[in-house]
């Protein structure tokens, strides 16, 4: 019997006396694709940083193509074949593309240093065009769409022509044809003998292309399995230690006056007359493609960009929406797409990210009062079940699902009438989705207004009371929920008629 590609058993790893992984384990085969799942906090990221030299494990044994290693180095991981394409990504957006891909290992005319541009403008198209992907290597990373620049790191990852290949959240922020792309990319390499280790909490997602899927949680391997062998609730047991009854938990409700009224919101190249409303204690489902308009509607909403026509209506009342501090006022909420770039401030703590949209109604005179900050903290902590070490942790030393729990708590201390969520559970694990969908059931229980903007579409079919539809910035479809299955969404989306 052949050695396995990777093989890693008995891994411990601690940070200031606290221990993150304990007994984790991960065995990898050439030309496979295995799965690693788990609930965030579980030890998943720590584990693969490991494996990519960015971390040194305080126990256990790593072999890569049955010789035992000692990976002190992410240049060393990558020596050894090993890429990996993290979820935070790690371009330089006033760098071209090439340059993005070709960083630390340009091609150079012998000693001389000077850089053989269209050798890599040449190699750049080649790996591109593996990913389907019609782009000019020389456009600024910048000034592409965050899909779009997701696509640039598998690029990047590819041109290593990496044996292991470690994909962490590959596809939250690519579009349908991207990930059909990248999936084609992916049986391409297990054909070549490349072995990938997949990080996903979409569950569609892993059973479709995963060979393979191993569980985590607290640090410890709970088990691996064939995928064609469990199914969503066995893994569902496995992460979280208890069964999840319902996926979507929407209960029905009999919405009250209208909330939120938009006629005719226009802003050239981007949105084109959208008008809708929300009701009291309603849901409104927001679907479209990448690039369809759905955040640019909600940015028009909160003023972080300005529309050059249309109206917007809060209980009635006509208001004037020209930058955030405005849709603060008038009782509008929104927790943005990209939590890290947007929705927190990462070196702050728990306690101070809490107090930032809520500074008026915490200070007299200008100066805080610690207590009330104290008190919101705690409340906060505690109504959403935020795991934390105490009010001074900083918020990016949190998993993903406590720090989304931040960004909504932080808005909802501002008692909001209307609460805008684009992407709420992206890059969430399922037992803390599974806590937000049943926040959002209760916030619009007790009367809030709530716009979910989402590229997940069976999250909007199970939790929206209605759904709209974007196509090229146009509203092109409203269904109720009876109507807005999957078809007649996508079709909608895709600028069919319905």
């Amino acid at each position: 019997m052949t050695n396995p590609l990777l093989e890693m058993t008995q891994i411990q790893k601690s940070f200031s006396g606290v221990q993150v992984l304990t007994d984790a384990g991960f065995s990898l085969e050439s030309g496979e694709v295995h799965a690693l799942m788990g609930e965030n906090g579980a030890g998943k990221s720590t584990l693969m940083k490991i494996l990519g030299g960015i971390y040194r494990k305080d126990g256990g044994r790593v072999r890569v193509s049955g010789v035992e290693r000692e990976i002190s180095d992410p240049r060393e991981a990558t020596g050894l074949g090993i890429a990996m394409i993290h979820q935070e990504l790690n371009l330089i957006p006033h760098l071209s593309v090439m340059e993005n891909l070709f960083l630390g290992r340009e091609f150079v005319f012998g000693r001389t240093g000077w850089i053989r541009w269209n050798r890599m403008k040449e190699e750049a198209k080649k790996w591109l065009e593996q990913l389907e992907m019609d782009l000019d290597p020389s456009v600024k990373t910048g000034d592409l769409s965050v899909g779009q620049q997701q696509m640039v790191e598998i690029a990047k990852a590819l041109s290593l022509e990496a044996k292991i290949l470690v994909l962490d959240e590959p596809t939250a922020a690519l579009t349908n044809r991207e990930i059909e792309s990248l999936f084609n990319v992916i049986r391409s390499l297990k054909k070549q003998g490349v072995g990938m280790i997949y990080i996903s909490h979409r569950m569609e997602e892993i059973f479709e292309i995963c060979d393979r899927i191993t569980v985590m949680r607290d640090g410890e391997t709970v088990g691996t399995r064939v995928s064609s062998e469990t199914d969503m609730d066995e893994l569902v047991r496995m992460m979280v230690g208890r069964k999840i009854k319902n996926r979507y938990p929407r209960n029905p409700v009999m919405p009250g006056e209208e909330r939120l009224c938009v006629e005719g919101l226009t802003r050239k190249g981007e949105v084109k007359d959208v008008s809708f409303s929300i009701r009291q204690g309603e849901i409104v489902g927001l679907a479209g493609l990448m690039g369809a308009g759905r955040t640019e509607t909600a940015d028009l909403l909160f003023g972080v960009r300005k529309p050059d026509s249309g109206t917007i209506r809060i209980d009635g009342h006509e208001v004037r929406i020209r930058r955030p501090e405005d849709a603060i006022r008038h009782g509008i909420a929104y927790v943005t797409e990209d939590r890290k770039q947007e929705g927190l401030v990462l070196p702050l703590s728990l306690r101070e990210n809490l107090a930032l949209p809520n500074l008026r109604s915490l200070s007299a005179w200008g100066v805080i009062h610690r207590q009330k900050e104290a008190r919101l903290t705690e409340e906060t902590v505690e109504t959403l079940s935020v795991k934390t070490s105490g009010p001074e942790q900083e918020v990016r030393t949190l998993s993903g699902g406590n720090q989304q729990k931040v960004v909504i708590g932080k808005w909802l201390a501002t008692s909001p009438r209307v609460l805008i969520l684009d992407e709420p559970t992206r890059g969430v694990d399922i037992g803390a989705k599974e806590e937000i969908y049943r926040l959002m059931d209760r916030l619009a229980r007790e009367g809030l207004a709530i716009l979910l903007i989402s590229s997940d579409l069976p999250e909007v079919l199970g939790m929206s009371d209605r759904v709209l539809v974007m196509h090229e910035g146009r509203i092109t479809g409203q269904f109720d929920k009876d109507e807005a299955t999957q078809e007649n969404v996508m079709k909608a989306a895709s600028g069919g008629e319905v």
